[in-house]
Parts: C-alpha cells; sequence; structure tokens
C-alpha cells in the first residue's frame, strides 16, 4: 500500500518541492513507515520568507481585535477536531490515547485563547516630560520563527505560534522532522478560520532547516525546544544577525520528599513526572530525593503501583497509559542508560528491561524503571534520560537536599512535597529551577510563564510576559515647546 506524501505549507496552500527530497516517519509503536514528507528545499525556503513578509503586511496591519476574533476561530475548530488531531498525535508520538485526547490539543488551544484573549490588551505608556511628553507603541517584531520538539508536538506549535501571531507577527514553524504532521492540520486550521495566507507557513526537514531559520537574516526571532546541544547551537547561529531567541532546554529536575509528605501523593508526582508519555517530558522529575524516615515507606508503594497499575500496548487502546518511545534510537539510547545505571552500582528495584507488549510487539517500548541506592555522581543521575526512568535517593538534611538538588548545570523544573507551609516556600525559593511546583507536578497553564534557569533555557513560553517577547518598544518624543538651539 502506497503511503501518504505530505508538502510543505507555504503560503496558505500545500508546495511541492524542487529537489524531490522526502523523509519517512514511522509510528513508534509498530515500527511502520506511515507517511512520506518532502524537505524544505532552497525553493520552498524562499518561498517561505516571501510567503510570511506578504502575511505580515496584512495581519499586522489588522486591528487586535481582529485578529483576536480569527484566532479565537482557530480555537474553535481545535477543540471541534479534538479527537482527530489527537490520533495524529497518538500515530506520530507513540503515546497513549487516553493523553493525547485529553491534553495535547486542548492544552494548545488553550494557549492560543489565551494570547487570543489578551491582543487587545497590549498598550503603550504615555508620560509628559516637562512640557514636552513622550509615548511607547507595542509593534510586532515581523517574521519570527518556531523550532519545534517530538514529544508535544501539536501543543508547542499551538505555544508558539499563539503570542507570535496575537501580537501581529507572521510565523514560519518547522516540526521535528519525527513528529511533522501536526502542524500541517494547524496550518490548515489557521486558514479555514481566516488568518491570512503566509501568516503561518510549515517547513518541513531535519537540522539543516532548521539552521536556515536561525541563520536568516529575513527573521527577526526563533523560539525552540529541545535539547541543550542543539539549543547552543542555535544560540550561535542566531548571533550571526542578532535576532533574539527563546529556549525552552532539557532538564534533569529534582522532586524533595520531607518525612510530613502526604506519601501516596508525593509517588502520584514521582510516577507521573517520570512515566506519562513514556518519560518523554523536558520537565520529569528524574531526580527523587526521599527524607530516610519516610524512604521506605516511598519505595514500598512506588514499586507495588509501578508494577500493578501501568499498562503498556497499542496506545490506541483506551486502556493503555503507557506508550512506545519515539524510535529505535532512542529506545536504545535509554537501555544504554540503564545498563549504565547497573554498572554503576545502582539497584534496580523495577524495570530495567525492553517490553514487547502483545498489542504492539514491534514497538519501541521500555519498561518504567526505578533505580535506588542512588548517588549524586552516578551517570542516570547527572545526565537528562529522555525516558521512563527514575533515580531514587536518601536525604536527612534539609540544607543538605537543596545543595544537592542545585548541583547541576540545568535547571528547568522542581518540585517539593511536604504540608509545612513554612517549609514548603522555604526550600522551593531556594531551589534554582523555572518552574517550581509546591505539592503538584507537572501542571502547566497557560496563564502560567515557563522556562528554565542555568543551561534549561533563556526567556519563557506562556503567560502574559511572552507577548513582550514577541513585540518591540517604540519610543515617540512629541515637542510641544520650540526647540532652543546654540545653532
Amino acid at each position: 500500500m502506497t503511503t501518504p506524501v505530505y508538502q510543505n505549507f507555504i503560503n496558505g496552500h500545500f508546495l511541492k518541492n524542487q529537489s524531490g527530497e522526502t523523509f519517512a516517519v514511522k509510528n513508534p509503536a509498530t515500527d511502520e513507515v506511515i507517511y512520506h514528507v518532502e524537505v524544505a528545499d532552497a525553493f520552498v525556503q524562499n518561498a517561505a520568507i516571501e510567503s510570511a513578509k506578504q502575511g505580515f503586511a496584512t495581519w499586522s496591519a489588522m486591528a487586535p481585535i481582529e485578529r483576536s476574533r480569527i484566532l479565537l476561530k482557530a480555537v474553535e475548530l481545535l477543540r471541534a477536531r479534538n479527537d482527530e488531531l489527537a490520533k495524529i498525535e497518538v500515530l506520530d508520538t507513540g503515546k497513549p490515547w487516553q493523553e493525547a485526547e485529553c491534553v495535547d490539543v486542548q492544552t494548545g488551544a488553550d494557549v492560543i485563547e489565551y494570547f487570543a484573549g489578551l491582543a487587545p490588551a497590549q498598550v503603550g505608556q504615555q508620560q509628559m516630560v516637562g512640557e514636552d511628553f513622550y509615548y511607547t507603541r507595542k509593534e510586532p517584531l515581523g517574521i519570527c520563527a518556531g523550532i519545534g520538539a517530538w514529544n508535544y508536538p501539536l501543543q508547542i506549535a499551538c505555544w508558539k505560534s499563539g503570542p507570535a501571531l496575537a501580537a501581529g507577527n507572521a510565523f514560519i514553524f518547522k516540526p521535528s522532522e519525527e513528529t511533522p504532521l501536526g502542524a500541517i492540520k494547524l496550518a490548515e486550521i489557521f486558514i479555514e478560520a481566516g488568518v491570512p495566507a503566509g501568516v503561518f507557513n510549515v517547513v518541513q526537514g531535519a537540522a539543516e532547516v532548521g539552521q536556515w531559520l536561525t541563520q536568516s537574516a529575513d527573521i527577526k526571532k526563533v523560539s525552540f525546544t529541545g535539547e541543550v546541544g542543539t539549543g547552543k547551537k542555535v544560540v550561535a547561529s542566531a548571533a550571526g544577525s542578532l535576532k533574539d531567541v527563546t529556549m525552552e532546554l532539557g532538564g534533569k529536575s529534582p522532586l524533595l520528599v520531607f518525612d510530613d509528605a502526604d506519601i501516596s501523593q508525593a509517588v502520584s508526582a514521582a510516577m507521573l513526572g517520570n512515566f506519562y508519555t513514556q518519560g518523554e517530558i523536558c520537565t520529569n522529575c528524574t531526580r527523587i530525593y526521599v527524607h530516610k524516615n519516610v524512604y521506605q515507606q516511598f519505595i514500598d508503594e512506588l514499586k507495588a503501583r509501578t508494577e500493578q497499575n501501568i499498562i503498556a500496548g497499542d496506545p490506541m487502546d483506551p486502556e493503555v497509559n503507557f506508550g512506545a518511545l519515539i524510535s529505535k534510537n532512542h529506545h536504545d539510547l535509554v537501555m544504554g542508560y540503564i545498563d549504565k545505571g547497573i554498572s554503576e552500582g545502582a539497584t534496580l528495584l523495577t524495570g530495567g528491561k525492553a517490553l514487547s507488549p502483545e498489542s504492539a510487539p514491534n514497538g519501541y517500548f521500555v519498561a518504567p524503571t526505578v533505580f535506588t541506592d542512588c548517588s549524586d555522581d552516578m551517570t542516570i543521575v547527572k545526565e537528562e534520560i529522555f525516558g521512563p526512568v527514575m533515580s531514587v535517593l536518601v536525604f536527612e538534611d534539609e540544607d543538605d537536599a537543596i545543595r544537592r538538588a542545585n548541583d547541576t548545570h540545568l535547571g528547568l523544573a522542581a518540585g517539593v512535597f511536604t504540608k509545612d507551609i513554612k517549609r514548603a516556600h522555604r526550600v522551593i525559593h531556594q531551589l534554582q529551577a523555572g518552574i517550581c511546583w509546591i505539592n503538584s507536578y507537572g501542571n502547566s497553564p497557560a496563564e502560567m510563564p515557563v522556562g528554565g534557569y542555568k543551561q534549561s533555557g533563556i526567556g519563557r513560553e506562556n503567560g502574559i510576559e511572552t507577548l513582550d517577547h514577541y513585540t518591540q518598544t517604540k519610543s515617540i518624543y512629541v515637542g510641544m515647546t520650540d526647540i532652543e538651539s546654540p545653532f
């Protein structure tokens, strides 16, 4: 059977490339090619820039309230097509249907709705300076670009395009070559909602297409989600044109469980922060620091629930709550980290092996894995694995736990579980992370800025401040008196 071939989406329609180059996309749960996609060659790239220039001229001239109405129509279409879009996410990513159905599309729509509401609320300032005065305007940057990751492809496309379009910019988005279809569907929805052609374009390809976006002088800002090493290359590439960058990068986030915590809730957070989306989430709390007084209780419940409550298999099965990793290469990488943990002396509490579920025997599954007897210098504790691998460590002293939690070049997220409200805030204020939770884990509502400290990122996504990152401030001085000149 012939698989579909998707083209790049430029100026409101599909555009065939001239090179004829394509790449294959596999379903991680079956190891089968499900479609092909054309690479954005030089012809497509040039067309994308010209399209975005024309789209920007039209879109930026619209009244913000008009842009808001159009974006809200797109939100309505996203929600109406939730199940269709969620299925695409499942087939592309390998994540369970029960996640994609209620998270991926809905949270993406929430962000566009949030920024659509803020679009008409952007205002400048005015201030008297003697008898003269000045005022400021918030103006869009121009053409912005987004480079997405493969774990939440549609959500990330919404997170990046929502504020950019609300502010009046045009946008060129490159999804991951492993999960490219959701962005195309979003582009079609934008057109149907009334977004002018050229305002949102989708280019396809791997690193070389991303490098073109970061180097292009026509692009005024790039927003990237991915791993730290690639993020550094993006920043270096963008420096040539001094374009603004937003980076949402990796993490090795700690969760601190104190001896007065609700242990069942803490176990829920640890499992959610390690096994949801089969562990492929940047903010995952892969280092669990548990107070020695409740350590045994914690790992007993963790082991029991991990072995009894997780169901791996065909991700489209509504009963399945644990999916396949994105690729064979990534599967092998995660298994390599597990082998490293064993060789360095960590104790394997549960998991540690590849899985071949009856309903998806050829998928890239790794069992949910928990290591105990870990030390801070072990590879599995120091490096981001991006898979379902949890390291549990013990602490006795609060200050020591904070020091150990902060002993990393990353700083994306952190969590604290305790019933002592003073301790909760005292500790969370000392943790070097941009996204923190108290007695919770993982929630990222549209209203809350998200981003990292240290090498986990630059700038923020979501929240009211993000709209400012997609605008520039113009100051206008108005002379109300005659100029005093010595000439």
